[in-house]
């Protein structure tokens, strides 16, 4: 039922957000249409501390949105490196220590001097009596005489920040201690900086405890993001992430809960990090996974917050999207074409959008959904190269090998084509060698989402608890949402059987060759057992089919859309000849043979030789095309097939 808020108007006041969260915080809808999941109360609460998930699963939007539901002053700083921190903080080096140690106290630095900069500034708004606390006047002439306070930073505060500390001779004098006399003689730099941050942090705790912010206060939150942005492939870059975590583990217990380090972390970039504490901070992960219900709750949520609150399920999976796009319901078609993150679903639904009011539609049509598919798919083909372009740079020449084929691609046939572009992949990237392996190339292409493999029943993909890719798994399946960009639109890599009949009647009609309406050909005739038989072998070959049980679904139907168009058609060239039209039976017989042959071989190069049911198939096929061809009589003909 069309109500208000289906209206050609409510069209155009759909919208699904941006797909980043620093503009939808600005100007989209984050603020109103924010769900809070279980993985922000987690954060929130303080029970985790390392937030990971993979681009677009919504790690910047549970941390803008803590930082939006404060002021800097009520309890949060956003800190995000940029590319020339990110290379002093990678190039941050101390003599006497590893360099995860000397990352790990820049870090506490930064996070230090970020608490301090909090609390004198705080004071200086003149909330309560903080001016007077000795403490905070110990912090402002630390800051001062640092050219750590906010308005001496010409270089940006986090630069100023890392180039304080690779000083080693930072200005102490507002702690009581005077550098190179009291410090004593350090034995190393390394030594030397440890101390001089020791006595900061000390300075900033002493500042908390004083105004008994743990108990008055909610804890200080530093919120760590965009570290993508600085981050390579490089160990030192490598070495930056991991300083971060020991530092953030360490201020959690340094500061008494007074203050909490929170750092949003790629899943690709956290699962590369190899450290011997890393066992360390299980109990601070907390990954990001995305279920379809929890999917259609976010996209709900934003129609709402762009249309109106009264928006039901029903007005705006049946009002403003079709109730059906393809054979399913629209929900269950875009699910299964979208990585599960929340990133892809609002592209995808803009995309169906936006597609409908460029068509002059007031609702979105099945054919807007199915145009925005192929653009969808191909905008992800890209996206997923560019996402894991430091990890992976060879991904996508990996790409054309499932270009225009099937998208069920067995082990010993992706080894094929691997092994043929072994001699231009190898050279390009000759660092990767060990990677561009068969075993390799799997791993990869599962874990960043490209494909998924078959267990028991059902295709599995990467992003849930499940095992990486067994050594004798042997079936493959490219993700629905990267098909059609690649041209893989079917199970198999089978030419479509092109029916005959139709097409043959047309040319005679215009050649003026239809037989006396009036004249039937005997049923017993030669013409009708021609027929039968080839019913009678696609019969038989739909029946093998539907044993062959270890053969992949999704070929199996495949194989028998294909043979079933053959009997569609054989059967209207059956009631034709019972009209008396012209119908060259014997060579539609043979056209068909001569497929079916095709198919056999099609089959049997699809890598399914040696599972019982494909090589059964396969054969049966094979045996009935020739017995078609020897009823007619060997004669040969067109193949009834096309590219």
């Amino acid at each position: 039922m069309r109500t208000a808020v289906t209206d050609s108007s409510a069209l155009q006041r759909l919208s699904f957000g941006y797909e980043d969260a620093e503009r939808d915080i600005a100007g989209g809808l984050l603020r109103e249409s924010f769900i809070r999941t279980v993985a922000y109360e987690a954060t929130v609460s303080g029970r985790k501390m390392l937030i990971i998930g993979r681009k677009g699963t919504g790690k910047s939007a549970i941390c803008m949105q803590i930082a939006a539901g404060h002021t800097q002053l009520d309890g949060t700083i956003l800190i995000t490196p940029d590319d020339a921190v990110g290379n002093q903080i990678c190039r941050f080096e101390l003599q006497g220590l590893t360099g995860d140690t000397a990352r790990s106290l820049v870090w506490r630095y930064i996070c230090a001097v970020h608490a301090a900069r909090y609390l004198v500034t705080r004071a200086g708004r003149g909330r309560g009596r903080l001016r007077d606390h000795k403490t905070i006047r110990a912090l402002r002439r630390f800051l001062k005489a640092n050219g750590e306070l906010s308005n001496q930073d010409p270089g940006g505060p986090l630069a100023q920040m890392v180039r304080g500390l690779q000083t080693t001779s930072l200005s102490l004098e507002a702690f009581g201690i005077r550098t190179g006399v009291d410090m004593g003689l350090a034995p190393s730099e390394g030594a030397q900086a440890t101390r001089q941050l020791e006595v900061v942090e000390q300075g900033v705790a002493d500042a908390f405890a004083e105004l008994d912010w743990a108990a008055r206060h909610p804890p200080l939150l530093l919120l760590v993001d965009q570290l993508e942005q600085v981050w390579s492939s490089e160990s030192d870059a490598h070495s930056m992430i991991i300083g971060l975590l020991l530092a953030a583990k360490h201020i959690t217990a340094h500061y008494g809960g007074a203050m909490r380090c929170l750092a949003f972390l790629r899943s690709d970039i956290y699962d590369s990090l190899s450290f011997p504490d890393g066992d360390k901070f299980r109990g601070d992960e907390l990954r990001l996974h995305w279920s379809d219900d929890s999917l259609m709750e976010l996209a709900l949520s934003r129609a709402r917050a762009s249309v109106g609150a009264e928006l039901t399920p029903g007005q705006l999976w049946t009002g403003l999207f079709p109730e059906h796009v393809g054979g399913e319901t629209t929900t269950a078609f875009l699910l299964r074409r979208v990585l599960p993150r929340p990133r892809d679903v609002i592209q995808y639904l803009n995309l169906s959008r936006d597609t409908a009011v460029q068509n002059g539609h007031d609702r979105i049509h099945e054919h807007d959904v199915l145009l925005a598919s192929r653009q969808f798919s191909e905008w992800k083909l890209k996206d997923l190269a560019q996402e894991y372009l430091v990890a992976y740079p060879y991904l996508e020449r990996l790409f054309p090998l499932f270009q225009n084929m099937g998208y069920v691609v067995m082990r010993n046939v992706l080894a094929s084509r691997l092994e043929q572009t072994a001699a231009t992949l190898h050279p390009q990237f000759p660092a990767y060698a060990h990677s561009l392996t068969l075993p390799g190339v799997i791993d990869t292409l599962y874990s960043v989402g490209f494909m998924g493999v078959r267990r028991g029943n059902d295709v599995v993909y990467a992003g849930g608890p499940d095992l990486a890719v067994q050594p004798y798994e042997t079936e493959f399946h490219v993700h629905p949402c990267f098909r059609s960009a690649l041209g893989a639109t079917s199970a198999v890599d089978i030419h479509a059987y092109t029916p005959l009949v139709i097409s043959a009647i047309e040319t005679q009609v215009a050649g003026g060759y239809l037989l006396d309406s009036t004249v039937r050909a005997p049923r017993a005739g030669r013409e009708h057992r021609l027929l039968q038989d080839l019913t009678r072998s696609c019969r038989t070959i739909l029946n093998q089919i539907g044993r062959a049980v270890d053969m992949p679904r999704e070929t199996r139907n495949d194989i028998a859309t294909q043979v079933s168009r053959i009997v569609s058609d054989t059967q209207e060239a059956t009631d034709a000849l019972d009209e008396g039209r012209a119908i060259n039976v014997s060579d539609h017989v043979i056209a068909a043979a001569t497929y079916l042959e095709a198919l056999a071989a099609q089959i049997r190069a699809s890598g399914m030789n040696g599972m019982t049911g494909a090589d059964s198939v396969s054969a049966g096929i094979a045996d009935e095309a020739r017995r078609l061809t020897a009823a007619v009589g060997g004669s040969s003909g067109g193949s009834g097939a096309s590219g």
